[in-house]
């Protein structure tokens, strides 16, 4: 694993003070692929373990017939139907890492898988605790690359240190240019920089940073990822969406609802990247 620092102290300061840290090659070129075939497998299945493929990626979607996402919208949940996401949701490497930067033991709680074929729209700046509303404390993402990202085909962005900004209640995104309808605007003094990503590189980040990604302008590149969501061990409450949570060792940990009213006064559920 090649930390950007050997010394797990070092290594959750970096992620307490940015907010985010990136774990170069976390997964090997042999894991990555095993994702990958995997997902092409579960793509040309054909449409549909219901209740967790999506047929199209969201409303916006369906009134835009041309929009690649509908060929190649994303797969939410996908440990819950299938072992190999549920491996690497509950991978070893990504618990280690966890682990250190958290000072506990993780649950996961989420996963997902992304393909941003070319010509796919991005997603405007938004915050992951907005959605998974996990309480007491916040969500942790380990967003791991499938294929090389950069600002043509829409690599991630992140806005330093605003781990510790309050959720807000998000403006009205164009949808012109994000597929979701969710803004977040970026404290005074900050503003978003972008990630490049290698294949097998794991970004984790707090779920108060407000981070998005911009469409996908490449004519042949796919930018694919693995998204995985995590919580701490002493979480009460959260969205019943994510529920139930699991421990490292597989067991289905089921805890509060969060049916508080959220930062917009009402709850919210849906979440992408």
């Amino acid at each position: 694993m090649n930390h950007s620092t050997n010394s797990p102290s070092l290594l959750a300061a970096q992620f307490e003070n940015d907010g985010y840290l990136i774990v170069r090659s976390l997964f090997s070129p042999e894991e990555v692929q095993d994702i990958e075939t995997r997902f092409k497998e579960i793509h040309n299945d054909g449409k549909g373990t219901p209740g967790f493929y999506e047929p199209a990626l969201c409303k916006e979607a369906i009134d835009r017939p041309d929009d690649p996402l509908n060929k190649y919208p994303r797969v939410p949940q996908p440990h819950r139907f299938d072992k190999l996401s549920k491996h690497y949701l509950l991978h070893p490497k990504v618990r280690q890492v966890l682990v250190e930067i958290l000072g506990e033991e993780p649950l996961a709680v989420q996963s997902m898988f992304y393909f941003k074929p070319p010509g796919a729209r991005g997603q405007e700046l938004h915050q992951d605790q907005f959605y998974l509303s996990v309480e007491p404390g916040t969500c942790i993402a380990a967003w791991t690359a499938i294929d090389y990202c950069d600002a043509e085909n829409g690599a991630m962005m992140v806005v330093p240190k605003t781990n510790h900004y309050d959720v807000v209640c998000p403006e009205q995104a164009d949808p012109s240019k994000s597929f979701t309808k969710h803004y977040v605007r970026p404290p005074v003094g900050t503003k978003p920089v972008l990630v490049e990503m290698e294949p097998g590189d794991t970004l984790f980040f707090n779920g108060s940073v407000i981070h998005g990604s911009g469409p996908n302008r490449s004519q042949s590149r796919f930018r694919r990822s693995f998204i995985c969501h995590y919580a701490t061990s002493n979480a009460e409450r959260i969205s019943d969406h994510y529920l139930p949570c699991l421990t490292f060792e597989g067991k289905e940990i089921s805890i509060e609802t969060n049916e508080a009213g959220g930062v917009c006064g009402e709850p919210y559920g849906g979440h992408a990247h």
